[in-house]
């Protein structure tokens, strides 16, 4: 159902988001000035969106509300989410819509390979929602989308961000066989906040893949990232590069949780430039090859650029 202008935020949120309609309101707070941004008005912005409605895809700039869709697709820089635009979980932090999932699209991974080569884009980032009701997880679609951007957009290297794949055998070896470039799997937030922020998931078998991956192939890039400003203690944050450290995780990722709507899990706290400078530093100290932590940072944000920082800073490692 479409929003309708006539209806205040609080009921399209409800409309959008039928399953949290039952929690309590949170008044969304003033954001300070290091995090507004401007909304998008560019022509190359306008023409990613042309694009992405032509060929019938999906994009979690949209769908998750991200806050750099102006500088991004401006730059003709899209996230493609496959698998539909309706999750089967519902995330205390995610505008994604949840209920009945869509029926899958036969033809999105060729979509996905004919964007990719009409944006030139030379590293995309191809995401899903989460699909509990497919006995693979969604896990085929990938491998379909990966092959696909192989056989019609070979320049382009090809990093995914995908789900959980719990409780869904062979999944996970499925994906990591069709050799992405870079897999990413965020972890979202520190153990302690998992019952509340995501419920539906399992913080060590998140970590646990991302181990799995790297035993499968050494060669893949691992990924992983986290929203702060949700309740989370310094400590925690610490604990949660450890692990990822532990699983060889080589690149992170740190952003401020921003709240879509008065429905959504609260921020608790606005944290400041100088922490995200301070935890970037703390993580390159444990060994992550690449950091990026700013409040305005997402899992997808300059990604191409940080992927070219990632063989760079490989290759010096391997020198060493």
């Amino acid at each position: 159902m479409s929003d309708t202008p006539s209806l205040t935020k609080e009921a399209r949120a409800a409309l959008r988001h039928p399953e949290k309609a039952h929690r309590p309101d949170n008044p969304i707070q003033r954001k300070p000035d290091w995090i507004r941004v401007k909304a998008p008005t560019s022509p190359a912005y306008h023409d990613t969106r042309r694009l992405m409605r032509d060929l019938k895809l999906a994009t979690v700039c949209e769908e998750a509300a991200c806050p750099n869709i102006g500088e991004c697709w401006q730059k003709k820089h899209a996230t493609v989410m496959i698998l539909g635009s309706v999750c089967t979980r519902a995330c205390a932090f995610c505008n994604v819509a949840t209920g009945k999932p869509d029926q899958l699209d036969p033809h999105e991974p060729e979509n996905v390979a004919a964007a990719a080569g009409k944006l030139g884009m030379s590293h995309i980032v191809i995401t899903s929602v989460d699909r509990d009701d497919l006995d693979d997880g969604g896990a085929l679609q990938f491998v379909r989308t990966i092959e696909a951007l192989r056989r019609h957009a070979p320049a382009t290297t090809v990093e995914i961000l995908t789900p959980d794949f719990l409780r869904k055998d062979g999944a996970l070896e499925k994906v990591v066989a069709a050799r992405p470039d870079v897999y990413n799997h965020n972890l979202e937030t520190v153990p302690r906040l998992y019952p509340t922020i995501r419920p539906g998931a399992r913080y060590f078998h998140s970590l646990r893949l991302l181990q799995r991956v790297k035993e499968i192939d050494p060669t893949i890039f691992t990924k992983s990232g986290i929203m702060v400003g949700l309740g989370e203690d310094r400590n925690e944050v610490m604990q949660v590069m450890d692990d990822l450290r532990t699983a060889d995780v080589d690149f992170l990722t740190i952003g401020q949780y921003l709240q879509p709507t008065p429905k959504h899990a609260k921020v608790e706290r606005f944290v400041p430039p100088d922490e995200f400078e301070a935890y970037k530093a703390m993580a390159l100290s444990k060994g992550f090859l690449v950091v990026a932590a700013t409040p305005l940072t997402r899992s997808s944000y300059h990604a191409d650029a940080d992927f070219l920082r990632l063989k760079a800073a490989r290759a010096a490692k391997i020198e060493r």
